[in-house]
């Protein structure tokens, strides 16, 4: 018997069963990379709709989001980056609304997770479907989904008219500072030369350089102290057409 033509032939079968343990991992690892993003959210009223600036409808008890990225029935934690609260919710069917806005959300999510209209700066995190909170979660949203379906839109409170209650009105501490990332380079010159197209090309006057390291160049535009005047640069440079570009509360 030929033992080194065995042996190779061992070897050989070992190293191809390593090659596919190695692709088999990567796939995993690569499954467990969720979609994230934050930005500012829209919240759904009536008048959107008729305004054509959303072309979908969301009832106002829903758990139900629109998010450009992801699909729908994906399970998603929405939350409020103002005051950390969150609430699990579940995308609905493609929709088409302003590009400014990373999502749009029913009045109820928006209620429940206390956003501010001048400031609804929120995160939307993607839930993988392999990952046992998704299955705990996901029972929770069904639970809560047949709750709001019995629940009308308007409570019903029941004030006793002799008591007199003062309101205590909440006050919103947080200041509004916001820049728009457009990109981080590994050289000066590489920065220079985005900024200067952005000079060139649109009304954008505002555009700075940050060195984040001695290889890190951030290109930027802000800050910005209103949504309104944020909007409005935004929409600027999205003309563009550039990848990636981020919302970031200073």
């Amino acid at each position: 018997m030929n033992y080194k033509l065995l042996f190779l032939t061992f070897v050989i079968f070992l190293n191809g069963c390593v090659t596919q343990i190695e692709k088999i991992d990567s796939i995993t690892q690569t499954s467990k990379i969720s979609f994230s993003t934050k930005g500012f959210a829209l919240i759904f009223d009536d008048q959107l709709y008729s305004d054509n600036l959303v072309n979908r409808k969301i009832e106002n008890r829903s758990l139900i989001i629109f998010q450009k990225n992801l699909k729908k029935n994906t399970m998603v934690k929405v939350t409020n980056l103002i005051n950390s609260k969150y609430i699990i919710a579940k995308v609905g069917k493609k929709t088409d609304y302003p590009v400014f806005f990373n999502s749009v959300l029913s009045k109820r999510i928006a209620n429940e997770l206390e956003i501010n209209k001048l400031e609804p700066y929120i995160e939307i995190k993607e839930i993988l479907q392999n990952s046992s909170f998704v299955a705990k979660k996901a029972k929770t949203f069904d639970e809560e989904k047949k709750v709001a379906t019995k629940v009308p839109v308007d409570d019903i409170k029941i004030k006793d008219l002799n008591v007199k209650v003062k309101k205590k009105e909440k006050i919103n501490k947080s200041k509004f500072n916001y820049i728009v990332k457009i990109a981080d380079f590994y050289f000066i010159d590489s920065a220079n030369r985005m900024k200067s197209r952005i000079l060139e090309e649109t009304s954008i006057k505002n555009v700075k350089i940050s060195k984040l390291s001695a290889t890190q160049f951030r290109v930027f535009i802000g800050p910005y102290s209103n949504l309104n005047s944020l909007k409005k640069s935004f929409n600027a440079i999205n003309t563009l057409q550039f990848d990636n570009i981020e919302i970031i509360k200073k």
